[in-house]
């Protein structure tokens, strides 16, 4: 019989995977693994602003994660960097900024190495609420705009031209990210975020033959990573978000190898 609080861990983190399954595959299939770092890292700025200002954490890393989104788009088309440089720009001044705040803040006792790499043994009731809302309610979106968001990552043109709005989509798609991103916060922290996201979806790219198959494969492999890191750090005492990000390139290792069906001769 498991203790309550990795009973909480894992609901949560299973929570976590069932979310960052289908969004990691677009983040593969539109290459915005850097996005994604930049998003992770923007979250240390919320925390800071949200310790500074008294305001829920969950909510002031969405927040600031979306103005960082919209602050990206805006950049995107009025200045003459290339979009890796807006991005790494972004990333790390967010989180050098995030890391500022916290150290004028003398008087809060702030868990860094907790929001660096999560902490999510201490994952709490409210919190897993929180988390299979909001997963649920990012679903239901994602499932709505699957096909506009899918077309327009085929092909932008093609899908204008078919009277798809990609815009639209691709500013949704943003707003789901920076949803996932604070609700993943406590799970695997601001430097591992992004590779709960990418690492199952890359793992389930070989075995899937299609885009809804890839999504759910993902979700799969993020969740045996979720069960396997957890157990792991239960076992050997280790930090259980970054044993959850071990377990899910264990998965991606294995999913590397070639696996040869023996012929049968008649």
């Amino acid at each position: 019989m498991f203790d309550d609080f990795f009973t909480r861990a894992l609901i949560g983190g299973i929570g976590v995977a069932l979310v960052a399954g289908p969004l990691g595959c677009f983040i593969i299939w539109r290459r915005l693994a850097y996005f994604g770092d930049t998003l992770s890292h923007s979250a240390l700025l919320g925390v800071a602003l949200a310790l500074l200002l008294e305001l829920n954490i969950t909510f002031a890393v969405f927040v600031v994660s979306v103005i960082v989104s919209l602050l990206l788009v805006i950049l995107q088309r009025r200045a003459s960097l290339s979009s890796d440089a807006l991005l790494g720009l972004l990333a790390h001044s967010a989180l050098a900024v995030g890391l500022v705040v916290l150290a004028f803040m003398t008087w809060v006792r702030v868990d860094l190495m907790g929001f660096l790499f999560g902490d999510i043994l201490s994952i709490t009731t409210f919190d897993l609420t929180l988390i299979w809302g909001g997963g649920l309610f990012v679903l239901a979106v994602l499932a709505r705009i699957w096909r506009p968001l899918f077309a327009a990552t085929v092909s932008y043109e093609l899908a204008t031209a078919e009277g798809i709005k990609p815009d639209q989509a691709n500013v949704i798609f943003m707003v789901l990210m920076a949803a996932v991103i604070a609700v993943s916060l406590k799970i695997v922290g601001v430097l591992l975020i992004t590779a709960l996201l990418i690492i199952p979806a890359a793992a389930a790219r070989r075995f899937a033959s299609s885009p809804e198959q890839m999504a759910v494969t993902a979700i799969v492999v993020g969740v045996v990573s979720v069960w396997l890191g957890l157990n792991g750090s239960l076992e050997f005492d280790t930090p259980a978000g970054p044993s959850i990000v071990v377990a899910a390139l264990l998965c991606f290792v294995l999913s590397l190898i070639p696996i040869k069906v023996p012929y049968l001769r008649k």
